[in-house]
């Protein structure tokens, strides 16, 4: 059997891969330059950088796995985080329990209630009961006006912009289940992980493993159409390479994993009610300004900004997660926005972005001044963030798709954890397996013992 994945992120990468284990061949075709998709990074001193802000919390066995099958599980590092929120003018700790007693801005009261709440929702494993509710109804019923408005909401801004009252509970629950995984006992420090080599190069060299194995990956080669037959059924790929030729690539069946409004327009023979449930996904873009600095921000790695005269939502200041001296010394700062298309900011050039910003980071640290700047960069990811609404279980699109041999696996199957590299390489080995069961496995057992031989994939189906 041979197998089309069009995507080299880390879906489409771990799919083929499983694919390559099992004896079949595979061939993956990325339409940017580099493959890691979100993942991917760029060089910042010399150093490569995510393009977003990436880390692993200790619960991430499947990407923690992917790095040891890789060879580069001394490469990940296990390190301290520090964790804050800019609220009146002030930047507030929020890493140990006793920073939540000591946040001043609302009474005793409410910030035992906040506390509870938390505790609370990280023993909770049955996440269906939050399926019908807003994240907002539920905290503001729980921990007071006071208390949401203060801490919670910021959050469901931070990430959701305009749509933070519509965002499902169960969104808001994996957050807390998965942040508080990360933490020892008593839960008073947090460790978080990152690979000292980034996250591009795992995924470099897993297509470069892919390729050792006999596999086919493809960059800057982008898929123009899923070709079907008369009987509904998957034969091939239109694809248009970097020399600019365009070839049919002839194919048993195909993993898509790009964004979900992409799939109607590569396969058109989609049956309308299919194809509207992929086209009513809301994404938001990631807006990211990362600034090199001479002197650092502040103190904590990941802050949340609470107030909304700040034009950003988010400060995650690299270097106060991993040494400084990675960068030669410089601090690395990503000023971080999640945005609809009908936004300002949205269509914003760098230089624009870049003056929009500064005025605001004195706020942030009043000895800020724009000579601390060595360079700046500017990136967007259109597909970042689904909108996960209440009832988001049964708006999930199927990763079969009603045409046969064509299989869909992407970020908004990604439920009721959010999305990140993770479950992306979960999501790829899950489809990867699909695909080998309908052509011939009748049950797991009968996968070849390299595919289902690890503890971590025996639970993904």
């Amino acid at each position: 059997m041979n197998i089309g994945i069009v995507g080299g992120g880390a879906a489409g990468l771990s799919a083929a891969y499983e694919i390559l284990k099992s004896g079949h061949g595979v061939t993956v075709f990325e339409r940017s330059p580099f493959l890691g998709g979100q993942a991917s990074t760029f060089l910042v001193r010399g150093v490569p950088l995510e393009r977003g802000y990436h880390h692993l919390f200790t619960s991430d066995l499947d990407m923690i796995w992917l790095i040891q099958e890789l060879g580069l599980l001394e490469e990940l590092a296990w390190l301290p985080s520090k964790a804050g929120l800019f609220h009146q003018g002030k930047i507030w700790k929020f890493t140990t329990p006793g920073d939540l007693l000591n946040f001043l801005p609302i009474t005793l009261i409410d910030r035992i209630r906040l506390g509870l709440i938390t505790l609370y929702l990280q023993r909770i494993r049955k996440w269906q009961q939050f399926e019908e509710m807003t994240a907002a109804e539920w905290l503001r019923s729980r921990v007071g006006r006071r208390g949401y408005e203060a801490v919670w909401e910021p959050l469901l801004r931070g990430k959701f912009g305009q749509h933070f009252d519509r965002v499902g509970m169960v969104w808001f629950w994996g957050k807390i289940a998965l942040r508080f995984a990360s933490r020892g006992r008593g839960m008073l420090k947090e460790k978080l992980g990152y690979p000292m080599v980034g996250f591009g190069k795992i995924f470099d060299s897993l297509g470069n493993r892919i390729q050792e194995m006999g596999g086919s990956v493809y960059t800057s080669a982008s898929v123009q159409k899923i070709l079907v037959d008369d009987l509904q059924s998957v034969h091939g790929l239109e694809v248009k390479y970097e020399t600019g030729e365009t070839k049919v690539e002839n194919f048993d069946a195909v993993i898509i994993t790009t964004p979900s409004h992409i799939v109607p327009r590569l396969l058109p023979e989609l049956p309308q009610a299919y194809s509207e449930k992929l086209s009513n996904t809301t994404y938001l873009a990631a807006i990211l300004l990362i600034l090199e600095l001479t002197h650092p921000l502040s103190s904590i790695y990941w802050l949340n900004i609470a107030d909304r005269d700040i034009p950003f939502v988010g400060v995650i200041e690299q270097t106060n997660f991993v040494p400084v001296d990675r960068y030669g010394g410089s601090h690395v700062v990503y000023l971080t926005n999640y945005l609809g298309r009908d936004n300002p900011l949205y269509n914003a050039t760098h230089e624009e972005l870049l003056q929009a910003y500064l005025p605001h980071l004195k706020k942030i640290n009043p000895k800020f001044r724009d000579s601390w700047i060595l360079n700046s960069h500017y990136h967007r990811e259109d597909a970042a963030q689904p909108v996960v609404e209440p009832g988001y279980a049964d708006k999930i699109p199927s990763h079969r798709t009603p045409v046969r041999g064509v299989y869909l696996a992407n970020t908004t199957q990604i439920y009721p954890e959010d999305r990140g590299t993770n479950y992306s390489v979960r999501l790829g080995r899950k489809v990867s397996r699909m695909v080998l069961l309908d052509n011939g496995y009748s049950t797991l057992d009968e996968l070849p013992e390299a595919v289902v031989s690890d503890s971590i994939t025996s639970r993904v189906f």
